[in-house]
């Protein structure tokens, strides 16, 4: 039989702590109204560590819950109180991209061209403007974002040289994920189980 799945953007949900901003806190407090009404699972919008360039979907830490909505303890609490109810809890992944602001990306642009990590992401050299010049001033590719613009973004080097291209398939703030890469395989696995060993039900992707 289907089940009835609530999507839930902590933003706006409700504010549990009288700051203005929806927040865990105030999820866990509505969850009797939502039981009520029959949903048999609530979907969680990103509330991970992030710059909010595009709503939490630009993760900087998956392992955290940004400030603004609470902290994992927070999500500790509205979970157990979410299973008291008969409730599920489903928790948004978001393997395809994270922040620029990411640990990952920030040691990227710190590293050299072919790098285990700029090899993390998809980096790629620019093609040359002026035919056998070098200067790599286009994009690899004719791809575009799909927020509109190039889907690449071309780096400063430590040296203040320009240098390589990352593909950006959204904002220019969610550097690509290469899923080529194994440890990129492992790290994903092992968001998945942190979430799952803290209680959640399964994730949207």
């Amino acid at each position: 039989t289907d089940a009835v799945v609530y999507q839930i953007y902590p933003r706006s949900f409700a504010d549990g702590n009288g700051d203005g901003m929806g927040d865990l806190r105030g999820v866990m407090d509505h969850l009797p109204h939502l039981e009520r009404l029959g949903v048999e699972a609530i979907w969680l919008s990103p509330f991970y560590k992030s710059p909010q360039a595009d709503g939490g979907y630009d993760v900087a830490d998956y392992r955290q819950v940004d400030p603004l909505f609470g902290s994992l303890a927070d999500f500790d609490a509205m979970l157990q109180e979410a299973h008291r109810r008969g409730l599920k809890v489903i928790v948004d992944l978001v393997p395809n991209h994270t922040s620029d602001e990411h640990a990952w990306f920030q040691a990227a642009l710190a590293a050299q061209t072919g790098s285990p990590e700029r090899d993390r992401y998809i980096f790629r050299p620019g093609k040359d403007e002026v035919p056998g010049s070098g200067d790599g001033n286009r994009a690899p590719n004719n791809w575009k974002s799909i927020f509109g613009g190039p889907a690449w973004t071309r780096i400063k080097e430590k040296d203040g040289s320009p240098g390589e291209w990352y593909l950006h398939l959204f904002d220019t703030k969610q550097p690509d994920l290469n899923w080529e890469n194994h440890e990129v395989q492992e790290e994903i696995r092992s968001v998945l189980r942190f979430w799952l060993d803290r209680g959640a039900d399964g994730f949207r992707v």
